[in-house]
């Protein structure tokens, strides 16, 4: 799961709202805030009920930097129109969620979050409350294995390889190509933090010809038999800027990094390209904190935040793809063939599966470090 730091920004705006008529507390779990009218109807994606949320606060907890920027921008609008007030808040740490929720205090009414923490916190025992889908209109999310009960992807990027154009003039196509060190020889760079989830597991298995829709369960014996063949060959990032610096300065001749962090690399003069082929996807999710004091209010905000023009503001001011299948970024050439939503990546890219790298998150963790430690 993602790590992420970055200074404590507080930004304000105004807030929220959406298509569906509710009374805040009506959701399991939920604080009990001030009454709203969301209005009549089903609920649309980015749309919200003139002053709906006048008066209420609502905090918004991300990851810092630009990209929490890109998302509190997103919803300005929604701030202005619903009458809400927007703080944001970060960077997110998932023991100041459980902190706020053990204690009954919770100040971030929606958190920005890795998927799989998302997933591993949904249910009776977990910090995230079920959202309300009569709230939050998913319909335009493309990939509806992003949706869980208790979140919606805030945001969606490709896991991709990629190469030195130079060291290879002939391109390695994928996955079998990647493991293997005899006709493409050289460093592979991949993640080497202590933390597990979708990666080069699954492109381990990929290359031995396992077929995308029988991924799951994962065979993590075979994968781990299959990265023993090319230890000698791994180079191991600890950061998302370090996955850039290897490919900015060479020292990986392929690299497994997260597409936004490509596309930077590249769009900075280095000479390296995609591998598009059986690429992975990932996605950030959005969810509210049990005990959250207006959980419908922080569910409109969601929804908001899920329309086509969010979408597109997030993905202009940053990297990753957006989520609504009809948003239109507008983006350069380059910035284009790192879009996922793109339909000649789209249809190459393998869904991954947080539901199984929730329940075994603990012993493949356990797992994956031992076998770092060699």
């Amino acid at each position: 799961m993602k790590t992420a730091a970055g200074a404590r920004k507080t930004f304000s705006a105004l807030v929220l709202g959406t298509a569906a008529a509710v009374a805040l507390g009506g959701c399991a779990g939920s604080g009990q805030g001030a009454k709203v009218d969301l209005g009549d109807g089903p609920a649309v994606a980015g749309e919200v009920k003139k002053d709906a949320l006048k008066g209420i606060n609502l905090t918004f907890s991300s990851w810092g930097g630009v990209y929490q920027d890109a998302q509190l921008s997103s919803l300005e609008d929604f701030a202005t129109t619903s009458g809400a007030r927007v703080l944001g808040d970060g960077p997110t740490e998932y023991s100041k969620v459980k902190a706020q929720v053990d204690s009954g205090n919770v100040t971030w009414d929606v958190v920005d979050t890795d998927i799989i923490w998302a997933e591993m916190n949904c249910g009776e025992d977990g910090l995230f409350m079920d959202l309300d889908f009569d709230i939050i209109d998913t319909s335009n999310i493309e990939h509806e294995e992003l949706v869980g009960d208790c979140y919606v992807p805030a945001m969606q990027y490709g896991y991709v390889i990629m190469y030195n154009v130079d060291k290879y003039p002939t391109a390695p196509a994928g996955w079998a190509d990647f493991f293997d060190t005899k006709k493409f020889p050289g460093k592979r760079a991949i993640a080497g933090f202590e933390d597990v989830g979708p990666g080069v597991y699954e492109g381990a298995l990929l290359a031995e010809g396992v077929s995308p829709d029988e991924l799951y369960p994962l065979d993590m014996d075979r994968a781990y038999k299959k990265l023993d063949t090319i230890r000698d060959s791994l180079i191991y990032w600890k950061t998302g800027a370090e996955s850039q610096q290897m490919i900015e300065s060479g020292e990986a001749d392929m690299a497994l990094v997260w597409s936004g962090r490509g596309f930077t690399a590249v769009e900075n003069g280095a000479n390296y390209k995609p591998i598009w082929n059986q690429a992975l996807l990932i996605a950030d999710a959005l969810g509210v904190p049990k005990g959250a004091k207006n959980p419908e209010a922080a569910m409109a905000l969601i929804n908001y935040y899920l329309g086509a023009e969010s979408q597109a503001m997030v993905t202009e001011k940053t990297a990753y793809s957006p989520v609504h299948r009809d948003s239109k970024p507008q983006l350069s050439d380059l910035g284009k063939q790192y879009l996922i939503t793109e339909p000649e990546i789209s249809e190459q890219i393998v869904p991954t599966d947080s539901k199984w790298w929730a329940e075994n998150y603990d012993a493949e963790l356990d797992r994956w470090v031992k076998w770092l430690q060699g």
